[in-house]
């Protein structure tokens, strides 16, 4: 079988490189794909980034199936587009993609279904934000209603910097909003920790993915602003079988069944993002409709099912027909980033000594592009060092020792990914 991977990023890489190990995989196109994918075996970067001429090729080729990787092209419409065509693609409508291209959507949604989230209020006038801010005080959380490439989201921790992300978020009149909805929702600050609790949905059954953590700010000790994504590792040892269970019970099943009873079934990755308290309750932080990044690239290292076969199961609606298995060790992904990044990441640096992968790690890229014959960066998140190990020290340590090897200008990462496991 052909396949097609949308998108250029290291989830995309992942997902790419764990298809093209099944047997049954001839070749698979990834669209636009960067430096790494082009160097895989059986795979080939597509450069089209347009919808319509997507849709062309995959009809064209008579391509098996289409996954989609990233949020923008899932909230504008290309499942919509490809399943018009008689195309088969795994991701969710526009319409379902909601969830994640607008807070105020998925906000209201959890609300009418009883999904446990933090309290909210939502605003697109810029005086009764900030007097919100000044009502409830910090720490507060203000988020981009639209999508924000990760980064739309502070967690404040004073009222001076909840004041300065309303401003940025919701500018004065003539001037760009962050996002693409100029309102801001301003939700309570809540306490615990955060994991990742990724499905795939075929609309009606539910095939929970291994956990995942991620380290979301810049700096070491969880320190700095957010990100797109520092790290992540997979299993979560937060994620107890216990709380599974609750998070399954409390938050994906009722998502899954109220997206349908409001007519809008939900196919495809759906990931929420979890904040569990010290006595094992848990509540919505955000839902996205993609796999996570950097969360896919630890959870693929450790996936041994044929991931076209679950694939297919999905699209066909019979998730509830399969199961899937795990690597027992555990994966970790360090991501090494851009001079600048978070804000304006640097380009076009020479990136050298990056190893061959081996059966216990890969280098998973993201904004890495050609340049006569030269690798070089191409964007904020640039490579994920990714191990397997037979416990999280031991991945740490690969890991760690790795990236002794990789270099270009102003390469920065964090020399705590998994702290948080390790510390148990």
């Amino acid at each position: 079988m052909k396949l097609l991977v949308i998108g250029s990023g290291g989830r995309e890489h992942a997902l790419a490189w764990r298809l093209a190990r099944s047997p049954a995989v001839q070749k698979i196109f990834v669209a636009p794909g960067n430096a790494g994918t082009a160097a895989e075996r059986l795979l080939e970067n597509l450069p089209l980034t347009d919808p319509d001429e997507l849709a062309d090729f995959a009809e064209r080729e008579r391509l098996h199936l289409t996954v989609v990787g990233p949020e923008a092209p899932l909230a504008a419409g290309i499942v919509n587009l490809f399943r018009s065509r008689g195309l088969r693609i795994f991701g969710p409508t526009s319409e379902a993609a909601q969830l994640e291209s607008s807070k105020d959507f998925a906000k209201r949604f959890m609300v009418r279904h009883n999904i446990p989230t933090a309290r909210h209020a939502t605003f697109s006038d810029r005086s009764a934000a900030h007097a919100h801010v000044d009502r409830h005080g910090a720490p507060i959380v203000v988020k981009a209603d639209g999508l924000a490439a990760g980064k739309g989201v502070v967690v404040a921790m004073s009222l001076g910097e909840a004041h300065a992300a309303v401003d940025r978020m919701l500018p004065e009149s003539g001037r760009p909003a962050m996002a693409t909805a100029a309102r801001v929702v301003i939700e309570e600050f809540l306490e615990g920790e955060e994991a990742s609790f990724i499905c795939m949905v075929d609309g009606r059954n539910v095939l929970p993915l291994a956990s995942s953590q991620d380290h979301k700010r810049i700096g070491d000790g969880d320190q700095g602003p957010n990100t797109g994504g520092m790290g992540a590792y997979s299993p979560a040892p937060v994620v107890t079988p216990e709380v599974h269970a609750r998070v399954m019970r409390e938050i994906i099943v009722p998502t899954v069944r109220g997206m349908a009873a409001d007519g809008i079934p939900y196919t495809g990755f759906l990931y929420a993002g979890l904040m569990i308290a010290r006595d094992g309750s848990v509540k919505t932080v955000e839902f996205n409709c993609r796999l996570g990044d950097p969360e896919a690239q630890p959870i693929m290292m450790r996936l041994k099912s044929d991931l076209p076969n679950l694939l297919d199961h999905a699209v066909s609606g019979r998730l509830d027909l399969v199961e899937a298995s795990w690597d027992r060790r555990v994966a970790l992904g360090v991501v090494l980033a851009a001079a600048n990044y978070p804000e304006t990441p640097r380009t076009g640096d020479p990136i050298s000594g990056l190893p061959r992968g081996a059966e216990d790690f890969h280098i998973f890229h993201a904004g890495t592009s050609e340049r006569d014959g030269q690798m070089v960066t191409s964007g904020g998140r640039v490579l994920c060092v990714t191990t397997l190990s037979d416990n999280i020290r031991q991945a740490q340590k690969r890991a760690y020792d790795l990236i002794l090897g990789i270099h270009f200008e102003g390469m920065q990462y964090r020399r705590d990914i998994g702290h948080r496991a390790a510390g148990r």
